[in-house]
């Protein structure tokens, strides 16, 4: 693998790099249960927030465990997956964070830099991230470049949250 920019989306988007178990669901459920318990949703929620999703076209309610990082005041988050699509910009969204049900104020990042950047503050703060979306890291212990763009490139978005 190069360590060279992938430059522009390609023309063959590669399919996502996360890693998912067969049982998602199942694990989600038990996360979601472990988030809403207040104890419990204090120490787990250190590293992991709930974001309450309604999909634009269906109007299907999600409820999606998504590990954070927080930077500068907000909340930062990334993925690969679908329900990323129904976040937009200057729009609220629904969080548990912590225990508490709360709103937060959306910014979604979707050019390469912006993903690729905001990707490497996630790994470097929780290797969990970096391991569940296919992000190794070189000897000084950063994020590999190459690793960073191709997650980009399979359709990541990351999101700062602004808890309000």
């Amino acid at each position: 693998m190069t360590s060279q920019p992938v430059t522009g989306r390609p023309q063959a988007t590669p399919g996502p790099r996360a890693q998912t178990l067969a049982v998602q669901g199942l694990v989600n459920r038990v996360v979601r249960g472990l988030l809403r318990t207040p104890l419990v949703g204090r120490l787990v929620g250190s590293r992991l927030v709930t974001v309450y999703v309604v999909g634009r076209k269906s109007g299907r309610r999600y409820a999606v465990p998504v590990a954070y990082t927080r930077r500068e005041g907000h909340l930062l988050i990334g993925t690969p997956f679908g329900w990323g699509r129904n976040l937009r910009s200057g729009e609220t969204v629904a969080i548990r964070l912590k225990g508490r049900r709360r709103l937060a104020d959306v910014q979604v990042l979707t050019d390469e830099g912006d993903v690729v950047d905001a990707y490497a503050v996630m790994a470097r703060d929780n290797h969990g991230f970096a391991r569940f979306n296919s992000i190794g890291f070189d000897p000084a212990g950063n994020p590999v470049p190459a690793d960073l763009h191709l997650a980009w490139a399979a359709g990541a978005r990351a999101f700062r949250l602004t808890p309000r």
